[in-house]
Formats: C-alpha cells, sequence, structure tokens
C-alpha cells in the first residue's frame, strides 16, 4: 500500500532515482553512505515539523553525492580518462532552509580543477544577500539597531555575525567590480539617470547621488545597464567620470543620448560625448513648465499645448506649433513663453531618429523605471553605513536587471 501512494504521487520514482544513483561510499576514515530511509515513516515517526527537515537532509545530501560525481565526471571508484579529481569525505555544515535548520554533510574533492561546490547551498539571488550583507553592516555599526534587527530576521531568518560579513562582503565586492568594469558593446543609444539614496557620512545623513546608465546595443536592439556609480552629488566631475568610464570601456559614440537637463550632466555631456545629438527628456520638460505657469488653472492647457508639440508628425510641424505657443503665451504668461522658447527645442531632437525608435528614447523614463526599482528594493535598509554598501546592492539589483534584458527580446528593431 505504501509503495503504491509513493508511486502514486510521484515521490516514489524520485527517490528510487535517487536510490540508483546512490553508491556505496565507504572510505577507510569516513562513511560516505546516505541512508534512504522511507520519508511517510518519517513523519509517522517525528511528526510534520520534525519529519520535514529530515527528509531535506536525506534528500539533499544524497542530490550533493549526485551532483559531485558529475562534478568528477566519474562515480565512486570508477576508472575514466575524464576523470577530475577525486572523492574526499564529507564535511559537517549547518544549512538555513525554509523547513528549519539542516544538518548537512557536504561531499568533498581534491585534486580536481576547482573544489566541488554544491549548487543547492547557494542561498538566494545576488541582490538578496548583498542586501543580507548591507543590512548586516547597519546592525554591526549599530544603525537603528532595533528596526534594523527585525528587518534582518525577516530576510536573513538567522542571526549574521561579523566575520560572516566580511567574508560575504569581500567575494561581493570582487564580483560586482568585475561586472562595473567589464567590457561592453557598441551602443546605438544611451539613456542616463540619477537618483538618490540616504547615507550616514562623518556621523550625518547625506543623500548619495546613484548614476545609472542604460544602453541599446547597436546589433541586436537590445537594453542592457551599462554601469553604476555612487557620488555625494551631481557635480559634473562626478558626471564625467561616470561617462568617461563608459565611453573607456567600448560603449563608441552613441546615435543620441537621454536625460534630463541637471547642470552637472549637460557639462559632462558636452566633456565626453559632444559629437552624440542629446535628446532632452520630454517628461522632464513637462514637470520644468510647471514652476513657470503663474496661475494653477492654467497648468492642464499648458501641458496639453506642450505634448501637441511633443506629439507632432515630424520636426517641422512640432516647430511651428511651438512658435504658435510661444505667441500665444507672451502676454499672459510671459515668463514661461520665454522658456518654451529656449528649453523646449532640446527636446524635440527625437524626430532626427526613425519614428518606431521616437516614443521610446524621447523621455528618461527607462532609468526611471529602473530607480524606481532601485528604490524599492533599497527602502528596506533605509539608512545606508556608507557609499560601498549603497553600490554593493544596487549593482547586485542591476545585475539582475541586465541579465534579463540581455537574455530577452530587443527593445528596439535595428531597421531605419
Amino acid at each position: 500500500m505504501r509503495d503504491r501512494e509513493l508511486k502514486a504521487s510521484g515521490q516514489g520514482r524520485k527517490l528510487r532515482v535517487l536510490k540508483s544513483n546512490q553508491a556505496p561510499t565507504m572510505t577507510r576514515h569516513q562513511n560516505e553512505n546516505t541512508q534512504t530511509e522511507d520519508p511517510i515513516n518519517l513523519l509517522l515517526e517525528h511528526g510534520l515539523a520534525d519529519g520535514l527537515p529530515q527528509i531535506a537532509e536525506m534528500l539533499m545530501n544524497a542530490a550533493m553525492l549526485i551532483e559531485r560525481s558529475s562534478h568528477l565526471r566519474a562515480g565512486l571508484y570508477e576508472r575514466s580518462e575524464d576523470r577530475n579529481g577525486y572523492a574526499n569525505g564529507l564535511k559537517d555544515r549547518s544549512f538555513q532552509s525554509s523547513v528549519g535548520p539542516l544538518a548537512l554533510r557536504v561531499p568533498q574533492t581534491r585534486g580536481s580543477d576547482e573544489p566541488y561546490r554544491p549548487s543547492m547551498l547557494e542561498s538566494g539571488s545576488r541582490s538578496d544577500r548583498s542586501l543580507k550583507v548591507a543590512i548586516a553592516e547597519m546592525y554591526l555599526q549599530g544603525v537603528s539597531t532595533r528596526r534594523v534587527t527585525k528587518v534582518m530576521e525577516k530576510m536573513c531568518g538567522l542571526s549574521v555575525s561579523s566575520t560572516q560579513v566580511s567574508k560575504l562582503t569581500a567575494e561581493l565586492d570582487e564580483t560586482f567590480e568585475l561586472w562595473r568594469n567589464r567590457p561592453l558593446p557598441e551602443i546605438a543609444h544611451l539613456i542616463i539617470d540619477a537618483t538618490y539614496i540616504k547615507v550616514r557620512i562623518g556621523g550625518s545623513v547625506r543623500d548619495c547621488a546613484v548614476f545609472t546608465a542604460i544602453g541599446v546595443q547597436r546589433d541586436n536592439g537590445k537594453r542592457m545597464v551599462l554601469g553604476v556609480s555612487a557620488a555625494l552629488s551631481e557635480a559634473e566631475v562626478h558626471w564625467r567620470d561616470f561617462l568617461t568610464s563608459l565611453k573607456e570601456r567600448g560603449i563608441g559614440i552613441p546615435d543620441s543620448i537621454t536625460s534630463d537637463a541637471h547642470e552637472g550632466i549637460r557639462a559632462a555631456l558636452k566633456a565626453v560625448f559632444n559629437a552624440t545629438p542629446w535628446q532632452r527628456c520630454q517628461f522632464h520638460l513637462q514637470q520644468n513648465a510647471q514652476a513657470y505657469v503663474p496661475k494653477v488653472d492654467m497648468r492642464e492647457p499648458v501641458a496639453a499645448d506642450i505634448r501637441s508639440v511633443f506629439n507632432a508628425e515630424s520636426l517641422a510641424h512640432a516647430e511651428a506649433k511651438l512658435d504658435t505657443l510661444v505667441e500665444k503665451y507672451s502676454n499672459s504668461a510671459p515668463e514661461l513663453s520665454r522658456w518654451m522658447q529656449t528649453a523646449i527645442p532640446e527636446g524635440l531632437q527625437v524626430f532626427s531618429l526613425p519614428e518606431p525608435k521616437r516614443k521610446r528614447l524621447r523621455t528618461s523614463n527607462a532609468c526611471e523605471t529602473l530607480n524606481t526599482q532601485i528604490k524599492r528594493r533599497t527602502r528596506v535598509a533605509g539608512l545606508f553605513p556608507n557609499t560601498d554598501s549603497i553600490l554593493r546592492l544596487v549593482t547586485a539589483i542591476l545585475m539582475e536587471v541586465s541579465e534579463e534584458w540581455e537574455t530577452g527580446k530587443a527593445y528596439l528593431s535595428n531597421k531605419k
């Protein structure tokens, strides 16, 4: 009856696979045999709370032995010309899982190209791991200890020691530094923006600017996150350093660059990408225009008028509509009229691009959406202890986003 129940639930077949792949693993010093007990008996004997962890331990130990054999390209005592090292006993290790702490026996290797590392013991995504580090740093430095401890317990499920933090931080920093400085392909279109995150510097709370850049690849039209940087302001020197690093890493000369009109960005673009046409973000232009509207009841009509310029069929039509608006508001809102005459033309560069590309390149909304994701993930930590912890977490988030974009569909067509 029990065998039929296992077979019906699919569990019997899975356990038979595990059993068939498990060979006796006796060594001179250690017994590597993983006993596959009946899961139903474990649950009946120990109850659900105690039985599930034991089942998880049993299956994970068995799976790791199978994975190690695959890593070594040979089973225990198997002769093979392709063998990549030898089994070297087991090492006890505790592991925090969703069903509670597990006592595992991790297979070891010797003489292989690189040591065997069980893939199933990699807990969480890169961003989740780095978030734990950032929170742990805050906890260790005494920043909002009570509040951060609750968040840490919720995110990590266990306490974090300073030794664990140091080790994980070093590993993450090396990985993230390589990603931030990786060579880049040629980029057809560049979108840049910055967002701000709170950081504690010298005993006071400051706003840290986080610079991000999105590129549309010239060869396949796919988006990718090109890089990220952090500084205590959006001064021209910081933007120039960031843009220079992108250029040195191989993005070439883009066909267009989209951003808002921050003075630091404008100055840096002139210094680094003077030959590339600049598209001022139309969304930010709409927001900026409201500062020059003298009456509240004029806001909606002004916004609609500006949209009519941006949605024109061609550059000639847009310029004609703009001239009409400048004249229209010259008496009722003279400051708005003067601002329109100088600022709105900076948002019309997109008309030089093929019509299918205009909608996605006329604003920096792609970066704004990315910043929203960053804010959502960093809000849990609240106040960061230093810029390094900010850069660590944001890099992890952007690595995941970029990987999804680069393996997904094209963002823009390469057709003219």
